[in-house]
């Protein structure tokens, strides 16, 4: 049946809304037509009263509406197409609509319905009442509203369907697929131009047209999420750039094997690639990788649980994964006590990463790989320096004491076992012939560099045979944790050099003999070790020997693999390659009650940087040799007594800022003040 055959058919439209309702007869006397069910339909719509508000004035369902609805916001890829003669011929859309059925007679079913349940139950409870209790009516004025009030109002849900409703119709005339003015209009879908060879639009390539007529969808392209928040599509992730597919793996994962990651990243994936971008994102646990805080925990977000900032959660979730390098056991009461987070945000952090065991405590998710900590040494070597700088801060923060934990060479934590005294025995042998080695490797290092010194200053020093005593003296020595003196004749050098002599002449290269003193910086290590120990204090004047571990091991983890620096830089190394380069170590008085540790109370400050502050700095200096806290007054003072003039207080405030911190109304050296 088509629509010239239904007997009537009107429509009606909403402009502003671009709705159009179209109502269809529908057709009572065809046999498929149940009779009984379109009465039953209409009695209940409109009840046993028939008035001009009924919906079916018949008795009858008799009609159907259908009601449009907009299929798509964007209709630019959509086009009209008639074929005829040879020839396509495309109308662009400018807005499509779909008619779909509308129930809205079941509502007013329902709405009957509920009518006359109310008018039952009314009936009955007054034939139960005989007489109804008299009842105080409160009176109350309305208030004016408000400006807010207004636009809230305007804004809701209610109004704009109570203004969709308020819009009128406009009916519309109904013109069949045969009459003379649906042929008119349709005349429109065809091309009025001469000819296709007049169109200059249409001489492209095949490619180029089919794009004119399909272009690529922006809007839906900037609508896709990058990926989904809950279900995570392999398909979909693997169109995604590598770091972007390997941080959502993590961010789901939590934890997760090397090799695990590889699978998931498919066939013909480089390995190098992935260990680069896997150290953006996760950290290294017992030979496993576990995603950063900072990842689960972004800036600005904070705790569902206790509204604690992302800083905080990821300050404690650190300690949670730095105590799972120490060991694979962690108990909850301990992290809690520690962190003094809430025990759901310390839940979270351990079901992140562990498992619990009844009467045990939370363990390590995941097995210790050896197979990675063998396969790639160089990465465990920076992911262990990276550890080293978090175990430098979370001590600072959460005032620990430094725990003696055995690790292996890769600076993971061994397996948790019973150790019997003889496997202590055998233990505290390695460790000492692990040091022994060590112990050769630097002596070794400094008589090449004292060959190279005598091969380019002409001199000649006589090398005596050291004694075992001596040996085993100097590795006790070793490991102790406070260092002692240099003896060296290279070590020596370098001193005098730096403190001996003024230390200009010792930074722009001092000579010996009528020659470069190159037994520091000839070897490639130590070149590397004193172009960075230059570079840092050129940024910073005054810093401890702790902070300059920590900022050389963050130097370290962003080297690339294989580095000369990686071969080992002891202490030792580090301080004299300090005081070569120009440097002098300040020996501030601390307390006695001090909870410094040894490496914060060696304090090293640059002596001389060429600029118009630095006898300035020489003399600020030289008060905190003296004194470990001074107030601002007595450093203008003798500033003003030293330099021989008044110096402005932009001058003092310069130096002061390079070398010293303020708290409490005190100054302190960089490094040295103790909150």
């Amino acid at each position: 049946m088509t629509y010239d055959d239904i007997p009537h058919l009107s429509a009606k439209i909403k402009p502003k809304q671009q709705k159009v309702e179209l109502e269809m007869a529908i057709d009572t006397m065809n046999p498929n037509y149940c009779r009984s069910k379109g009465e039953q339909i209409a009695l209940n719509v409109d009840g046993t009263c028939t008035d001009d508000t009924s919906t079916y004035s018949t008795k009858l369902m008799d009609k159907q509406t259908f009601c449009s609805s907009q299929t798509t916001s964007n209709t630019s890829r959509y086009a009209a197409a008639l074929y005829r003669k040879g020839e396509l011929h495309l109308t662009p859309l400018h807005g499509i609509l779909q008619l779909r059925p509308s129930f809205s007679y079941l509502d007013k079913a329902d709405a009957k319905h509920r009518e006359r349940e109310a008018a039952n139950e009314a009936g009955d409870s007054s034939q139960d009442e005989a007489e109804e209790d008299v009842k105080q009516i409160t009176v109350r004025f309305s208030r004016p509203e408000s400006e807010q009030a207004r636009q809230r109002r305007v804004q809701s849900y209610e109004f704009l369907q109570k203004k969709h409703a308020e819009e009128p119709w406009v009916h519309l005339h109904y013109y069949g697929l045969r009459d003379s003015r649906s042929e008119h209009e349709r005349q429109y879908l065809l091309c009025q131009g001469p000819g296709i060879s007049e169109n200059t639009e249409l001489i492209k390539s095949p490619s180029e047209y089919l794009m004119m007529l399909m272009p690529p969808n922006i809007e839906e392209e900037k609508e896709k999420p990058m990926a989904p928040s809950n279900v995570l599509s392999m398909a979909q992730l693997r169109t995604l750039p590598l770091a972007d597919q390997i941080k959502i793996l993590m961010k789901n994962v939590k934890v997760m094997p090397f090799a695990n990651l590889m699978s998931l990243l498919g066939l013909g994936t480089d390995s190098t690639s992935v260990l680069r971008c896997i150290q953006q994102v996760a950290m290294l646990v017992q030979g496993n990788w576990v995603v950063k805080s900072d990842i689960l925990y972004p800036k600005d977000s904070s705790s569902p649980h206790s509204g604690v900032p992302a800083e905080v959660l990821c300050r404690g979730r650190d300690f949670v994964m730095w105590k799972f390098t120490q060991s694979r056991w962690v108990v909850r009461k301990e992290v809690a006590t520690v962190t003094k987070l809430c025990a759901e945000d310390v839940k979270d952090f351990l079901e992140h990463m562990a498992v619990v065991r009844i009467n045990k405590g939370w363990e390590f998710l995941l097995p210790y790989d050896e197979d990675f900590i063998k396969k790639h040494p160089d990465v465990v070597q920076r992911q262990h320096m990276l550890w080293m700088g978090i175990q430098a801060k979370l001590e600072k923060v959460y005032s620990l004491l430094k725990e003696t934990v055995p690790k292996t060479a890769e600076g993971q934590s061994v397996p948790v076992m019973l150790v019997s005294g003889d496997q202590r025995v055998q233990a505290a042998k390695a460790k000492a012939q692990q040091n022994h080695l060590l112990l050769e490797r630097e002596l070794q290092w400094k008589k090449e560099q004292l060959q190279a010194m005598q091969a380019s200053s002409g001199m000649r020093i006589k090398e005596e045979p050291v004694s075992e005593e001596e040996e085993e003296e100097e590795e006790e020595q070793g490991d102790k944790e406070e260092e002692p003196m240099d003896t060296s004749t290279c070590g020596s050098l370098r001193n005098k050099l730096a403190n001996g002599l003024p230390a200009g002449r010792a930074v722009g290269g001092d000579t010996l003999n009528g020659h470069p003193p190159a037994g520091c910086g000839e070897a490639p290590m130590a070149r590397e070790l004193r172009a960075f120990v230059e570079a840092t204090f050129q940024r910073q004047f005054v810093l401890t020997l702790s902070e300059l571990k920590r900022l050389f091991n963050m130097h370290l983890a962003s080297l690339p693999p294989g580095h000369t620096l990686f071969s080992g830089i002891s202490d030792r190394m580090l301080q004299d390659t300090v005081l070569a380069a120009g440097c002098k170590q300040i020996l501030v008085p601390f307390p006695p009650q001090t909870a410094a540790s040894p490496d914060e109370q060696k304090v090293f400050a640059l002596w001389e940087s060429g600029d118009m502050s630095d006898q300035h700095r020489q003399v600020l200096l030289e008060i905190f040799s003296k004194n470990y806290r001074v107030r601002r007054n007595l450093i203008q003072t003798r500033l003003n007594q030293e330099c021989g003039e008044d110096l402005s207080k932009q001058e003092v405030d310069k130096v002061l800022k390079d070398c010293c911190v303020s708290y409490g109304g005190m100054w302190y050296l960089k490094g040295t003040v103790q909150s």
